[in-house]
């Protein structure tokens, strides 16, 4: 049993549980602005509940990896090689193809993200497309919604929980930071979907983030690591640019209307 008295007068363990905290909720910002997106196409009555239970799935995936770290760890061990041989970088190959069942789990969840992405993306661009009605596009049944909600969430839990074993050897450090980190997803949920529901271009960015972050989840089964800094400052960037953009689309009919 660990010491808890120790771990709480040690400030490198606050340390660690800040940063940890910090970590996970850049990790889930991905998986939130999936379920935003995916709980915005059920009926309206149904949308809260996804949400809250689609991330308390989250929440319960997390802590179950984590009484499974021996392993959760041993699924980086390789299961399968495709015998293929990238060009060198450095002296090392730009890519591996000795496959572990993590890799496998991320290019999985890439793909996934890759398509449902762009079928969203079609949807938005074309919503009357397959509807003799022209309603628009189809809401997701609620089962439909949590299935798919459920599949973006062992990958990234995934993702999540080998980050935190890899920051801290101390398990209640890494149960506190994975619970605040999804109370926060949580609480910004509702505002999130509604940010979203209200700004149709917003939707087309958070859709184009999604087949980054599935394009760089392939690359990472595949061995080629993106630094996650530089996705993070390019969806700031693009972030800041509509922020941008919408504040001049709020201007626009005042300036009018003055004239």
């Amino acid at each position: 049993m660990p010491d808890f008295a120790a771990l709480l007068t040690d400030p490198s363990v606050w340390a660690a549980l800040a940063t940890l905290i910090v970590m996970e909720v850049v990790l889930g910002i991905d998986n939130l602005v999936f379920v935003s997106i995916l709980s915005n196409r059920l009926p309206p009555e149904q949308q809260t509940r996804g949400r809250r239970l689609g991330i308390g799935l989250a929440l319960v995936l997390r802590l179950v990896l984590l009484s499974t770290i021996a392993w959760l760890t041993g699924l980086t061990a390789p299961v399968i090689d495709l015998g293929l041989h990238g060009p060198l970088v450095d002296g090392h190959p730009a890519f591996e193809t000795a496959l572990s069942a993590r890799d496998l789990i991320l290019i999985a969840g890439g793909l996934f993200l890759i398509w449902k992405a762009t079928r969203e993306i079609h949807n938005t661009i074309d919503p009357e497309a397959g509807r003799e009605d022209g309603a628009g596009a189809p809401p997701l049944s609620f089962g439909s919604a949590i299935v798919q909600i459920l599949v973006l969430d062992i990958v990234f839990s995934i993702d999540s929980i080998l980050t935190a074993v890899g920051m801290t050897t101390h398990l209640p450090v890494m149960i506190v930071a994975v619970i605040v980190a999804v109370g926060l997803m949580l609480i910004a949920a509702d505002p999130l979907a509604r940010f979203i529901g209200r700004n149709p271009t917003v939707v087309m960015l958070a859709l184009g983030f999604l087949l980054m972050i599935g394009a760089v989840l392939i690359a990472d089964g595949f061995g080629v690591h993106v630094p996650k800094g530089y996705i993070y400052a390019a969806m700031a960037f693009s972030g800041l640019v509509e922020g941008l953009n919408m504040a001049a689309r709020r201007r626009k009919p005042k300036a009018t209307s003055g004239h």
